[in-house]
C-alpha cells in the first residue's frame, strides 16, 4: 500500500456545534486527509442537511453513529473510512469511540476522553486490544512553541524543575448563559452530558495537561478548591489545585470561566534551577525564556534556530503568524502521518507521535476525579490515583 489521503468520517458536529467546525477544518489543512462520511446529528434531518452543505455522497451521510460503523466496515478496503472523528458531547465519546474501535477504525477523539475515569480505562483497554491509534485533541500542546518549550526542558536548559504555574481564564459563562437555550452553555453545564466536572473538566484539563506536557513531569497529588459561583449551575465554573510533581516540584492550576471580560488565554510559566519560561496563547507565536542572570530572550516560530521536531509543525517562516486552526492541524497531521506509516507497516518518525493520545486521555479523567475528590475532602492533600 502507498501513503495515501486518509478517508474520515465524522460523528457529530451538525448545527450549533462549534468544535466539529473546527476538527474539519483541521483536518483538511494539510492534504492529509479527506472527509467522506459522517452522522452529524442525532436528528436525521439535521445529519443529511449538514452532509449535504460539506459536499458529502449522499449514501455516505447517516442517521446514526452504529448505522454509519456498520455500513462503513461493509464497504471494499479502498473506499471505507480509515478513521472516524468523534466531537460529540462528553456523554456521547465513549459507546461511538468503543464501537469503532472494535470494528476496526482508529479515532480522532475531542476531549474530556470520556465520561468516568472508569470509561477511560475500558477505552484504553479497547484501543490496546485491537491495536487502534486514538488521538486526543488537546490543541495546545499542538503549538510549535509548546513543543519547543517542552524540547528545553527535556534537555536540561533550565536545570531541575521547581514550579509550575498554569492558568486558564475564560468569561464566557459569567452569566446563567445556560438558561438562554445557548447549545454550547447548555450541556456543558449540565452533569448528565458533561459529568461531574464543570470548568475543571473542560478547560482544567487543557490545563493539567499542558502542565504535565511541557515539564515532562507527572502529578502525583492534588490540593484542590472548587466553586460554583453562577447562582443555580450544577457544576463548577471555578477553581484552582495545588499541584506536587513526581520530582517533588510544586504547581498551581486555575481554571475559570467566570472572569468577566477574559477571553480563551491560557498560560503556562515553568521554573527551574537555572532559569524559567513562560508561554501564552495570545502571543502563540513567542516562547519567553529566561535564564538566570541573562537578558530575556524571545524565542520565535517559524525561525531556523528551533529544533526540527518543532520546524516540523510550522508552516510558514517567521513573522507569518499561526495559530489555533493550525496548532488544532498538527495533532491531525502528525496522527495521519504515523496511521499511514502504520498502515504500510512502516516506523513512523518520532516527531509522527507528538500528538496526545490514550494515556493522555485516562489521566485526564483521573485530573478530573481528583480534584472533585480533593475539593470534597477534609484532607489538604490527596494522591493522584489514576
Amino acid at each position: 500500500m502507498q501513503k495515501r489521503k486518509l478517508k474520515m468520517g465524522m460523528i457529530g458536529g451538525g448545527p450549533g456545534a462549534f468544535i466539529g467546525a473546527v476538527h474539519r477544518m483541521a483536518a483538511s489543512l494539510d492534504g492529509e486527509i479527506e472527509l467522506v462520511s459522517g452522522v452529524f446529528s442525532s436528528d436525521p434531518v439535521k445529519s443529511k442537511q449538514t452532509g449535504s452543505a460539506l459536499h458529502l455522497s449522499a449514501l455516505r451521510i447517516y442517521g446514526s453513529y452504529k448505522d454509519m460503523i456498520r455500513l462503513e466496515k461493509n464497504l471494499p478496503e479502498n473506499e471505507r473510512v480509515d478513521f472516524v472523528s468523534i466531537v460529540t458531547p462528553n456523554h456521547l465519546h465513549f459507546e461511538p469511540a468503543k464501537l469503532a474501535l472494535e470494528n476496526g477504525f482508529h479515532v480522532v477523539l475531542d476531549k474530556p476522553m470520556t465520561f468516568s475515569l472508569k470509561e477511560a480505562k475500558q477505552l484504553k483497554e479497547i484501543v490496546l486490544k485491537n491495536d487502534k491509534l486514538l488521538c486526543l485533541t488537546h490543541t495546545y500542546t499542538g503549538y510549535p512553541m509548546i513543543k519547543q518549550a517542552k524540547q528545553l526542558i527535556a534537555k536540561g536548559t533550565l536545570g531541575e524543575i521547581r514550579k509550575v504555574y498554569v492558568e486558564y481564564p475564560q468569561g464566557w459563562l459569567s452569566t446563567s448563559l445556560e438558561s438562554t437555550e445557548q447549545k454550547q452553555a447548555k450541556w456543558r453545564t449540565d452533569p448528565k452530558k458533561s459529568g461531574i466536572a464543570g470548568a475543571m473538566g473542560d478547560i482544567g484539563t487543557h490545563a493539567f495537561n499542558l502542565a504535565e506536557y511541557v515539564s515532562g513531569l507527572a502529578v502525583t497529588k492534588v490540593c484542590a478548591d472548587i466553586n460554583t459561583k453562577v447562582k443555580g449551575r450544577k457544576l463548577d465554573d471555578d477553581g484552582a489545585v495545588l499541584l506536587r510533581f513526581k520530582n517533588g516540584a510544586s504547581g498551581i492550576l486555575m481554571a475559570t470561566q467566570i472572569a468577566a471580560g477574559e477571553e480563551n488565554n491560557i498560560k503556562i510559566r515553568v521554573y527551574g534551577e537555572k532559569g524559567g519560561l513562560e508561554w501564552s496563547q495570545e502571543d502563540n507565536n513567542s516562547l519567553l525564556v529566561k535564564l538566570l542572570n541573562k537578558p530575556v530572550e524571545k524565542w520565535r516560530a517559524g525561525s531556523d534556530y528551533l529544533v526540527s521536531s518543532v520546524q516540523h509543525n510550522c508552516r510558514t517562516p517567521a513573522g507569518h503568524p499561526e495559530g489555533y486552526i493550525e496548532a488544532f492541524a498538527n495533532h491531525y497531521r502528525n496522527f495521519a502521518l504515523a496511521l499511514n506509516a502504520k498502515l504500510n507497516n512502516k516506523k513512523p518518525k518520532e516527531e509522527w507521535l507528538d500528538f496526545p493520545g490514550i494515556d493522555a486521555g485516562v489521566r485526564g479523567m483521573a485530573f478530573i476525579e481528583n480534584v472533585v475528590a480533593s475539593a470534597k475532602s477534609k484532607e489538604k492533600w490527596l494522591d493522584f490515583k489514576v
